[in-house]
């Protein structure tokens, strides 16, 4: 018998619950579900219908928000005002969802401009892609789960859900509204397990059609190259997002955002600030203001209304972010902050003028750290900005638009926020990594692109 998944709670580490896990049969058990019902093209969701599973969906889980946020709080360790912010944007997915549903359409093709092509009439439709897998991860453990189901829900997808191993009750709570607001099980089906090789004999099987995959970079490329002949996918990992802080930049106004892109949910965003680079006339007082805005953060038990930062996910996460810091400081940077406070838990930290070559400079962090760096050529920075081989989100800070719309240009990112911290996003927006990063574009109105294909039909008539 399959030993059950115990799921803990971030902060302490005390048992929430225990639930089955899933094997092999049962892998293979929904895959068959999910390939069935993607050939029953006579009994394929309409359209209306589609819309309406995800609006009623959106209205159970705004009634119960509140139970949703705590355990987001309880499983994935995100503050709990942090995790009602998630929830929030989770019911406001599953809206966009449907109201896409409403554009989402084909177009004419034009016919008549050669001879040959005369007595014609052109057009495409829109048709799911087929079976998608949709992997997870732990940072964001309800609102990902959104931002991978409701686009498959919406172009008519059959999709089979695997959430992160240590924060699967969000999804098994979702998923269970879904249920509830009328969606067929062989819809959406999730997939517990802890098992790297069950996972990837999911992502990986022909009769999956798309697998849209949230995650390591490692894991991600590695499924990518074992993706069978004509599978889609979508990669989202993440980088050391950089931060430049113009000279003409007001610090009374730009510490408040920038310390919450660097340590909104203790830095386990895949666009959390990471490197700042700070003109060199201002740098004195940025640090000092940034340092004392840090360490007044209010660290601890994220379920507590008055709590700002919470735990990494598990102590083994703890323990490579400071193994990361002491590596730094002993290579010549200076630390503001910073420590452990339990067994997952750490202070918050500001690492200043890292070596380029330490790891906290070369690879992402995902952990409550910020590195600063002086700088008095803003193409030095740029330069700087860009030399990792990962690309995500990027941020300028400036009260000149010059300068701004300098960086804005130069820098090697998907999106550049101009005076707001890198971890901005809006649910239908373009979200997307570059180079190592990531590949295809998330964002639910482009997700559901990615999860479609069109069909064209031409009609040829006489007269």
């Amino acid at each position: 018998m399959t030993r059950p998944l115990q799921v803990v709670q971030a902060f302490d580490r005390a048992v929430i619950t225990e639930i089955a896990v899933d094997d092999a049969a049962a892998l293979e058990a929904r895959l068959a579900t999910a390939s069935r019902t993607l050939l029953n093209r006579d009994a394929w969701l309409k359209p209306h219908q589609r819309s309406a599973v995800l609006l009623r969906t959106a209205e159970l889980l705004q009634a119960r928000q509140g139970h949703f946020a705590r355990l987001i709080a309880q499983e994935g360790g995100k503050p709990l005002v942090d995790a009602t912010v998630e929830v929030i944007r989770a019911v406001d997915g599953l809206r966009n969802a449907a109201e896409a549903i409403r554009t989402f359409a084909g177009r004419e093709i034009p016919m008549g401009l050669t001879p040959a092509s005369e007595g014609r009439w052109a057009f495409t439709t829109k048709e799911p892609i087929g079976v998608v897998a949709a992997i997870s991860a732990f940072n964001h453990p309800l609102n990902l789960i959104v931002h991978q189901v409701a686009p498959a829900i919406a172009v008519g997808c059959p999709v089979i859900v695997k959430p992160a191993a240590v924060t699967p009750l969000s999804c098994l709570g979702l998923v269970e509204l879904l249920h509830e607001a009328g969606l067929d099980e062989a819809w959406c089906q999730t997939f517990i397990t802890d098992d790297n090789a069950l996972a990837e004999r999911l992502a990986t099987d022909p009769r999956v059609a798309f697998l849209s995959f949230i995650g390591s970079a490692k894991v991600g490329w590695y499924l990518r190259s074992k993706l069978p002949p004509g599978t889609r996918c979508a990669l989202e990992h993440g980088g050391a997002a950089p931060v430049i802080v113009d000279r003409s930049a007001p610090l009374d106004t730009i510490i408040e955002p920038i310390v919450k892109g660097g340590y909104y949910h203790a830095g386990q965003v895949c666009v959390s600030t990471q490197r700042i680079f700070v003109h060199a006339d201002i740098a004195d007082g940025f640090i000092e203001r940034l340092a004392a805005r840090v360490q007044a953060l209010r660290v601890g038990d994220p379920l507590l209304e008055r709590t700002e930062m919470g735990p990494l996910i598990a102590p083994r996460e703890a323990d490579r972010v400071l193994s990361w810091t002491e590596e730094a400081v002993a290579a010549g940077a200076k630390i503001v902050g910073g420590g452990r406070l339990s067994e997952t838990t750490l202070a918050p930290a500001v690492l200043l003028d890292p070596p380029t070559e330490a790891k906290v400079s070369q690879l992402e962090i995902f952990g409550p750290v910020t590195c600063v760096y002086r700088y008095r050529d803003l193409d030095q920075a740029i330069d700087a900005a860009n030399a990792l081989p990962f690309a995500f989100q990027a941020s300028v800070f400036s009260a000149d638009i010059a300068p701004a719309m300098r960086a804005a240009r130069r820098l090697d990112a998907s999106a550049v926020l101009i005076n707001d911290h890198t971890a901005f996003r809006t649910d239908w927006m373009p979200f997307a990594g570059r180079r190592q990063s990531g590949y295809g574009v998330g964002g639910i109105p482009y997700s559901m692109e990615d999860m479609s294909q069109d069909k064209m039909v031409v009609l040829r008539y006489e007269g």
